[in-house]
């Protein structure tokens, strides 16, 4: 399925996990990805690891910083030839217990989770062409579903739902769809950092809502993000896509 040939993709959060999964998707599908991210050595990996008859080229950043991402943006549409589909995943997570929260905490999420996307999302506008441009922009499942241990980050990617779907409002006389992806638990490098869940924290409650499909690997929401983005999702724009293995059962 080359669904993606001639297509040009920019990508945040590229340098792991379903970032680097939806790049070796849409590479492999023919798409000509940017793919960004703050680590260089993870981008590097990514990029020697995509194959298919697409091609990628990479950018470091940090998706808060706003002039680097003006200029990436630009950068990166100059590169390209354009902008058609605009992926942002790109994103931090940290457990944050209610009696010891931190408002550096709490601005570092919303920073990284809905300010970079946010920013992204207003640069690439000046590139994506009317009646064919896409943005998919990376939620949680923790947006709609309360999550213990969770307050700060559930409400950043909260925040990250409600700003896609108003985009979405926004948009639609530009007929640019916007699609946001609401994942739930994923074997990614986040996820698997041992300081996730600090000392003392009760797991158990987790424990009971594990999703019936298990813990999602990253191209299982790679190959959702790919669709979302493609023309067989046409008729398809601010709705919000749950990949969550069935927790919401």
């Amino acid at each position: 399925m080359n669904r993606y040939d001639g297509v040009k993709v920019l990508l945040t959060g590229a340098a792991s996990g379903i970032g680097r999964a939806t790049v070796n998707r849409l590479v492999a599908e023919g798409a000509a990805v940017c793919a960004v991210d703050i680590s260089e050595a993870g981008l590097a990996e990514t990029a020697a690891g995509a194959t298919g008859p697409g091609k990628v080229v990479t950018r470091v950043v940090d998706v808060t910083d706003e002039p680097a991402v003006i200029e990436t943006v630009a950068e990166a549409a100059a590169t390209l030839g354009g902008i058609d589909v605009l992926v942002n995943v790109a994103g931090v997570h940290k457990t944050t217990p209610i009696e010891t929260l931190a408002v550096a905490d709490l601005i570092m999420l919303f920073n990284v989770n809905l300010v970079g996307t946010a920013l992204f999302c207003r640069e690439a506008l000046k590139h994506l062409p009317d009646g064919t441009g896409v943005i998919i922009n990376t939620s949680s499942l923790s947006a709609t579903q309360g999550n213990p241990y969770m307050t700060a980050y559930s409400a950043s990617k909260g925040a990250v739902l409600s700003f896609s779907l108003s985009l979405a409002a926004e948009l639609s006389a530009r007929r640019i769809r916007v699609v946001p992806i609401s994942p739930g638990s994923v074997d990614t490098a986040l996820t698997r950092n041992a300081d996730m869940f600090p000392e003392g924290i009760d797991l158990g409650y987790y424990g009971r809502l594990f999703a019936p499909f298990g813990i999602a690997e990253p191209e299982q929401i790679a190959s959702v993000i790919a669709f979302a983005g493609s023309s067989d999702a046409a008729y398809m724009t601010g709705v919000n896509l749950r990949v969550d293995g069935g927790s919401h059962q």
